[in-house]
């Protein structure tokens, strides 16, 4: 096949995959609805194209829709996901609550260096593993994907420059151990209060709602300003020579700018983008992947393992230590791993009121996670 028809091979399943995600996950039917509790329609956007090249022996892992993805989609994405956190939001957390929430990304973020270093002192095989052979190019992304969501993940993934196989199978574990810990997660905050009670700590909190935007203003106009900015300011970007990680970092702190300078925003629509181009992100990435090679040394998934209780198990003490409500230690635990889905899903297990402050903690984990994956990448690198 030639180059163009490679590409126009390559967009029609990637556009077939978006669209199949797109409706896949509004269906409402309760077997397909517990096929997505246990494999997202995410990972069916990486999963397909990659099963239609495997099938096929067609080679997609060089066409042009990898480089306009890191070239505009990606930076798009970065910019719509950080202008979607609003800082007056913030504020109806409190700061015990995001103390808690932050040391669970502190953990996460250098605990994988720190239980490397400790394996590889007990066992030099494991040095070799995980430095030597590159394993803990793997590690990097699942402190995108808990932290930060998909949009980190497939930053850091290119940032770390992990391989596609390896990739995949982190993407498989990090999918069922999430959804185990949002299953735990659900049971622990219903039996919360019990622990408040036993070490003696106020379990009530202060209702503050989510502040909306009440200009005057109609909302085509606010969504022709959201988008028109977006789209001009990547345009002009495009036009600035900088390399992959620059125009990461410039574009976050533009857009957190843009989400609390702005006098009209709507930041429903920006996360509305930003999980569009998501999808459109992980099917792209599809093309690249090959299924031979699809597995994890047992260490590296004992590791991850030991990793996320030692996450939960430092918020567990924090919280206590602060004498804030043990709930947050669930509420902010699935902000970092489960993300603006899943985390008021587990918080109205407990009160339905407090969905929007778990919905912040979940917007300030996507807009921190690729700044604590450069952390990881930085004491890897020092190792």
């Amino acid at each position: 096949m030639t180059n163009t028809h490679l590409f126009w091979t390559a967009t029609a399943i990637v556009l077939f995959t978006v669209v199949f995600v797109q409706w896949i996950g509004k269906i409402n039917n309760r077997w397909i609805k517990l096929v997505l509790d246990w494999f997202p329609a995410i990972l069916f956007a990486y999963v397909l194209p990659a099963t239609f090249t495997h099938i096929s022996g067609i080679d997609l892992s060089k066409v042009v829709l990898h480089d306009l993805s890191k070239t505009w989609i990606i930076p798009l994405t970065i910019l719509t996901v950080m202008s979607a956190l609003s800082i007056k939001q913030l504020k109806i957390v409190g700061v015990k609550p995001i103390i808690v929430f932050g040391v669970g990304s502190i953990v996460i973020a250098t605990l994988p260096v720190l239980l490397v270093i400790l394996f590889g002192f007990f066992n030099e095989s494991n040095t070799i593993l995980f430095i030597t052979e590159g394993y803990w190019k793997g590690l990097v992304p699942i402190v995108g994907g808990w932290i930060g969501g998909s949009t980190s993940q497939l930053v850091l993934k290119e940032l770390a420059e992990t391989p596609e196989a390896l990739f995949l199978s982190i993407l498989v574990l990090d999918n069922i151990l999430v959804n185990i810990w949002t299953i735990l997660m659900f049971q622990f905050i219903k039996r919360s209060n019990r622990l408040n009670e036993s070490w003696g700590i106020d379990s009530n909190f202060p209702i503050v709602e989510t502040p909306q935007y009440s200009g005057s203003n109609p909302p085509w106009m606010v969504n022709t300003l959201t988008v028109g900015t977006i789209l001009l300011i990547i345009a002009f970007t495009s036009l600035v020579s900088m390399s992959f990680l620059g125009s990461v970092v410039v574009l976050s702190i533009i857009g957190l700018v843009l989400g609390n300078i702005m006098p009209v925003w709507n930041h429903q629509l920006v996360l509305k983008m930003a999980g569009f181009c998501i999808v459109l992100i992980m099917a792209i990435l599809g093309l690249k992947l090959n299924f031979t090679n699809l597995s994890l040394p047992a260490v590296l998934v004992f590791l991850v393992v030991l990793w996320l209780i030692l996450h939960f198990l430092a918020m567990l003490l924090t919280a206590r230590l602060l004498k804030t409500n043990i709930a947050w230690v669930a509420i902010g635990s699935m902000a970092n791993l489960g993300g603006i889905s899943t985390a008021p899903a587990v918080t109205s297990a407990y009160k339905r009121e407090l969905m929007p402050h778990a919905i912040v903690l979940a917007i300030l984990s996507m807009v921190t996670g690729t700044g604590w994956g450069m952390l990881t990448i930085f004491l890897f690198q020092l190792f």
